[in-house]
C-alpha cells in the first residue's frame, strides 16, 4: 500500500478514509468487544453504495484482508482486520418506514434503536435482538433472534429483499424473485457472500408490550429452571421470556436490597391482550419470585432496556448452542457455573426461538436449527482487562460442562472465531449448499473475514 493509493481512494469516495497516521484513527479503529484489539491499514467510511464498490476494488487491487463493519458488535471483531481494510458502513444509516405497505428500509450501517424509533412513530415494529446499539446487518445475516421470535419469527424471517454489493463490484437485488440463490443463503449465511447495503423488512403492528424480569435467589436457579424449562414451550406465542443468571445491577429499578447480589431471572416480553396479562403471568407469580419489575413500556424502551448495562469497549468472552431439551444434568451444570459467576456483568442467557421459528422449514434458508428450543449464550465480560483471563477461563469451562446436552451448532452471531468444525456444525444440512452458493457469488473468497464458508465451484 502508497500513500498515492490511499490518495486515489480518497478522491474517489465521499466519505472518510482513516490510516494509523490520521487524528481519530484509535476511535475509528474501536469495536464493541474491548478485548478486540487490532490495526488496520485502511478505514473506509462509506457514505454509498458507490463508496462501498470503490473501497471494496481498492481492497482487492491492494491485497488487502477485507473486514466489513456495521454496528460493530461481533463477538470475534469480525468488523476489523489487522493490517488489512475496514469497509466501515456506520455512516450510511438511513431508514425509511412505508406505513402503508408496512415495511421499513434501512440501510447496512443502521443500527437498530435507529430502526425501532422510526417504526414506533407509525404504531409498528420488526423482529431483532435484545440490544438496540446492535448493527442492522450482522445481526441480521446471522439469522436475528429476539423478543419477537416466537410470535413473529426470525429477523430473516421477516427480511423481503436486500441490495448487495458483490465481491467483483456488481451491484444486486436479492429476493425471491431475483437472485433466489443468493437471497436463501443471505439469511442466516452471514457475510459470506456479498456487502448489503440495504435491507427491506416486513413490519407488523406494535407499540407497547407487556414486560419486564422477575428475580430468584440465585439457590432457586435448578428450581427455577427446571419449571422454566417445562412452562416456556408450552404457552401462547404472545407470550416470550428468557432465562438468565446474573447479579442484579446496582441501581433501578431494582431494590437497594439486592444490588450485586446473584440471582435467576427470566425477562418478560408479552404481545398479547393486555385484559389477559393477569392469566398469562398468574402461573409465573406461583414460583413466588423474590422480585417482580413486569409493567407496560414502549416497544424501544424495552430494544434498549441492557444498552446502559453493556456500553462498547468492555471485555468479552462468549460462547453459545442451540439447545433442543433440558435434562436435570444440564440444569445441574447451569446451576452450578451460576455460583461461580467472575464479575457482576457475566451473565447466562437460554432464550427461546420455538414458535413462528419454528413454522419455517430447514432447508428454506440458510438457518438450519428450525427444530431446537433455545438459543443459550454464555458471556463473560467486564470492563478490566486483567480480568479478560479469568472470563475466558470460565466461560470455556462452563461451555464445555453444558455442551454434551446441547443440539451440537450454534447461533453464528453467538460464536467465536472457534474454527471451521463449529461453522460447519452450525448450518448443518445446509452447510454444502452454502458453499456452493459461495462458489457462485464470492469464488475467490474475497470476504473471509466471517464465519468462513469456503467456496465450491
Amino acid at each position: 500500500m502508497t500513500t498515492i493509493e490511499t490518495t486515489a481512494l480518497r478522491d474517489r469516495m465521499a466519505g472518510q478514509v482513516v490510516t494509523p497516521d490520521d487524528a481519530g484513527y484509535d476511535e475509528a479503529r474501536a469495536i464493541y468487544n474491548g478485548m478486540i484489539d487490532r490495526r488496520p491499514a485502511v478505514i473506509a467510511r462509506c457514505r454509498s453504495v458507490d463508496d462501498v464498490r470503490a473501497a471494496l476494488e481498492y481492497g482487492r487491487r491492494s491485497g488487502l484482508a477485507i473486514a466489513v463493519r456495521g454496528g460493530g458488535h461481533n463477538g470475534p471483531g469480525f468488523g476489523t482486520v489487522e493490517g488489512g481494510l475496514v469497509i466501515d458502513l456506520s455512516e450510511m444509516n438511513a431508514v425509511d418506514v412505508d406505513a402503508a405497505a408496512r415495511t421499513v428500509r434501512v440501510q447496512g450501517g443502521s443500527t437498530w434503536n435507529r430502526v425501532d424509533a422510526a417504526t414506533h412513530e407509525h404504531g409498528l415494529a420488526t423482529p431483532s435482538g435484545y440490544f438496540s446499539t446492535t448493527g442492522v446487518g450482522g445481526l441480521t445475516l446471522g439469522g436475528g433472534h429476539g423478543y419477537l421470535a416466537r410470535k413473529y419469527g426470525l429477523t430473516i424471517d421477516n427480511l423481503l429483499a436486500a441490495e448487495v454489493v458483490l465481491a467483483d463490484g456488481r451491484v444486486v437485488t436479492a429476493s425471491e424473485t431475483e437472485h433466489p440463490d443468493l437471497f436463501w443463503a443471505l439469511r442466516g449465511g452471514g457475510g459470506n457472500f456479498g456487502i448489503v447495503t440495504s435491507f427491506l423488512f416486513r413490519c407488523h403492528p406494535l407499540t407497547t408490550v407487556i414486560a419486564g424480569p422477575t428475580l430468584w435467589p440465585l439457590e432457586a436457579t435448578a428450581d427455577v429452571l427446571s419449571w422454566y424449562r417445562d412452562f416456556m414451550p408450552a404457552q401462547n406465542e404472545d407470550l416470550y421470556g428468557f432465562f438468565a443468571t446474573l447479579t442484579v445491577p446496582p441501581g433501578d429499578p431494582f431494590p437497594a436490597e439486592l444490588h450485586l447480589r446473584k440471582a435467576c431471572a427470566v425477562v418478560w416480553c408479552y404481545t398479547g391482550d393486555p385484559a389477559a396479562v393477569d392469566e398469562a403471568f398468574a402461573p409465573v407469580r406461583r414460583q413466588a419470585p423474590q422480585w417482580e419489575g413486569i409493567g407496560s413500556v414502549p416497544f424501544p424502551a424495552l430494544q434498549s432496556a441492557f444498552d446502559p448495562l453493556y456500553p462498547k469497549g468492555l471485555q468479552w468472552c462468549w460462547r453459545g448452542d442451540f439447545v433442543r431439551t433440558i435434562p436435570d444434568e444440564a440444569v445441574a451444570v447451569h446451576a452450578r457455573f451460576a455460583e461461580q459467576l467472575p464479575t457482576p456483568q457475566s451473565t447466562m442467557h437460554l432464550y427461546p426461538i420455538d414458535g413462528a421459528v419454528q413454522r419455517v422449514g430447514a432447508a428454506d434458508t440458510a438457518w438450519s436449527h428450525r427444530d431446537v428450543t433455545w438459543s443459550g449464550i454464555i458471556a463473560g465480560i467486564d470492563p478490566d482487562p486483567r480480568n479478560a483471563e479469568a472470563i475466558s477461563r470460565w466461560t470455556v469451562d462452563y461451555w464445555k460442562a453444558q455442551h454434551p446436552y446441547s443440539a451440537g451448532g450454534a447461533y453464528v452471531n453467538f460464536m467465536m472465531d472457534e474454527g471451521p468444525d463449529r461453522v460447519r456444525a452450525t448450518y448443518g444440512a445446509n452447510y454444502d449448499r452454502l458453499c456452493e452458493v459461495k462458489g457462485i457469488y464470492d469464488p475467490e473468497n474475497v470476504l473471509r473475514i466471517n464465519q468462513n464458508l469456503p467456496p465450491r465451484g
